[in-house]
């Protein structure tokens, strides 16, 4: 079992910036993919970023060149940097983690809102 926490979502001005952080903890965090989603009201999940397990990073097209992705293995915790911040960046970010073997299975955090004021 897999418990991801996010934290560090707010409110925050246009063009402002925030850092959002995923505590994972589990007995195995081995993964394919771990990343960051969003979904706004009213809208489906879509990605922002998220790591292979080989370490290529992909990020959604409104998220380059504005956010970046990044892990510490060491301390277990998944980040996103997220700069120059839009209104229609608002959301509620989830943290995601991925894993194909033995089986297919996807584990999610609560989520954590964002909220970009224009």
């Amino acid at each position: 079992q897999v418990s991801l926490v996010e934290s560090g979502g707010g409110l925050v001005q246009a063009g402002g910036s925030l850092r959002l952080s995923c505590a994972a903890s589990g007995s195995n965090l081995q993964f394919n993919t771990m990343g960051w989603y969003r979904q706004a009201p009213g809208k489906q999940r879509e990605l922002v970023a998220r790591f292979f397990s080989d370490g290529i990073i992909d990020y959604a097209g409104f998220a380059k060149g504005r956010f970046t992705i990044s892990r510490d293995s060491a301390k277990k915790t998944l980040y996103l940097q997220m700069n120059s911040l839009k209104p229609e960046d608002t959301a509620v970010y989830y943290c995601h983690l991925g894993r194909l073997l033995p089986m297919n299975i996807d584990y999610w955090g609560q989520g954590t809102q964002v909220s970009v004021s224009s």
